[in-house]
């Protein structure tokens, strides 16, 4: 029996306006109903892993993370890095979604164990288009062990 308070999408990312519009793309497709928006490297780490003001919280690990590269206090290859180097949390699916299109943030994210690597798309449409299918694609076509 599935938790109803279950995290299914943990968005890490600091810019208000990419946050909401992934936020609204993805309630339209049904797929926000238990996501978590945090704004900094920090505070994704202390949630994921039940610590600082989320100490004692046991239903912290999402079914997919959805992370900006860069973010205030620790940035998103030090976040990656730590969720893929932790058992309790290195099958959780991570997409990277970022405006860096550099190789060498793509080819590092990979080396960290990124499930899949987006850059963000400049104009509106096609962003809230692109949050849409990876919402749809991570949360309902993709399988993950269980646990």
């Amino acid at each position: 029996m599935t938790d109803m308070n279950e995290i299914e999408i943990l968005l890490v990312e600091d810019n208000p306006s990419d946050a909401e519009l992934a936020i609204r793309s993805l309630k339209k497709q049904n797929l926000a109903n238990n996501l978590v928006w945090l704004k900094d490297g920090a505070e994704a780490l202390d949630f994921l892993f039940s610590q600082g003001k989320y100490a004692g919280q046991l239903n912290n690990k999402p079914k997919i993370i959805l992370l900006d590269l860069r973010l205030p206090k620790v940035d998103g290859m030090e976040v990656l890095k730590k969720i893929k180097s932790d058992e309790k949390t290195k099958t959780i699916p991570v997409i990277v979604l970022t405006s860096s299109k550099q190789d060498r943030d793509i080819v590092e994210s990979y080396k960290l164990g990124v499930n899949s690597y987006v850059s963000k798309p400049v104009e509106f449409e096609e962003f809230a288009k692109m949050v849409s299918q990876l919402g749809l694609y991570w949360l309902l076509v993709n399988k993950v062990p269980r646990g």
